[in-house]
């Protein structure tokens, strides 16, 4: 039999365990914000050397383009598809177009697009960032006298910024195109009536921006993550492996969790 007194010492292990959990989660929380801040502030800097800034552009947005476009028609094309199959039945497939440019414009895009662009481009940054952590780069710049937020992080998390509104673009783009050849070309609605419909239902203020609002806030949230966990990395090759794997993670989490608030706010006037 267990000793009784043996139960308040689990308890007390247990909450102790939870304390220096709660504790370190600040202390993080604390330092991912002061390094947000120094970020920022140190922005100018690489935008004056804008050719940084721009070569960032290439490596995360260009560079992604093709999974982007691929998935996006892809998602658009099954959008066609389910959304015929279901509109048909109350006699509405005509209004198919309007179902797949909201289902990409307002949610599929932004969110969708987010989480490829953090699996492809934040993970990179991160082992990018954190490769140099390890190899002692940013010690050796910050004795030369060069910021290493400002020459390397900076240009990196800007980078990412810029590129998301624009991929999430391509992305609701390329799969309002996979609908219409799914719909109008395979199956065969009514190809003014797709377009037509689709200009009619689309609201600028609600639809559209909403979407480029919510890009923009998730490539704020992953370029950030990802900038963060690099440089915060375990500078050994398992502290790389596993801040690859907490830029992912938490990106997600991130995302979805976004999603979530920027939706209730945005749509409850709708």
């Amino acid at each position: 039999m267990h000793d009784p007194r043996e139960r308040p010492d689990v308890v007390v292990s247990a909450l102790t365990n939870l304390g220096h959990g709660v504790t370190e989660a600040l202390l993080r929380l604390g330092f991912a914000t002061r390094f947000f801040i120094m970020v920022l502030l140190w922005s100018g800097q690489s935008f004056r050397r804008l050719h940084l800034t721009i070569r960032e552009i290439y490596f995360s947005g260009f560079q992604s383009l093709l999974i982007i476009m691929v998935s996006g028609l892809f998602i658009g094309m099954v959008l066609g598809m389910q959304g015929y199959e279901t509109l048909q039945r109350y006699g509405s497939a005509e209004a198919l177009g309007v179902l797949v440019a909201l289902s990409l414009v307002r949610e599929l895009g932004p969110v969708v697009a987010a989480l490829l662009f953090a699996s492809r481009a934040g993970s990179s940054i991160t082992a990018e960032i954190g490769l140099m952590k390890a190899t002692e780069q940013l010690t050796a710049m910050d004795m030369m006298a060069v910021n290493p937020i400002a020459r390397v992080v900076a240009p990196r998390f800007w980078g990412g910024v810029i590129s998301m509104p624009l991929l999430a673009a391509l992305f609701s783009a390329t799969g309002v195109l996979g609908g219409y050849l799914i719909g109008v070309v395979f199956i065969g609605v009514d190809e003014g009536a797709f377009w037509s419909q689709m200009q009619a239902s689309v609201d600028f203020r609600y639809d559209v921006w909403s979407g480029i609002v919510k890009s923009f806030v998730f490539g704020i949230a992953v370029s950030l993550i990802a900038v963060f966990e690099g440089y915060d990395a375990v500078p050994t090759a398992e502290g790389v492996s596993g801040s690859i794997k907490g830029t992912v993670v938490k990106s997600a989490l991130a995302i979805l969790a976004l999603d979530f608030v920027l939706t209730s706010f945005m749509f409850r006037e709708a």
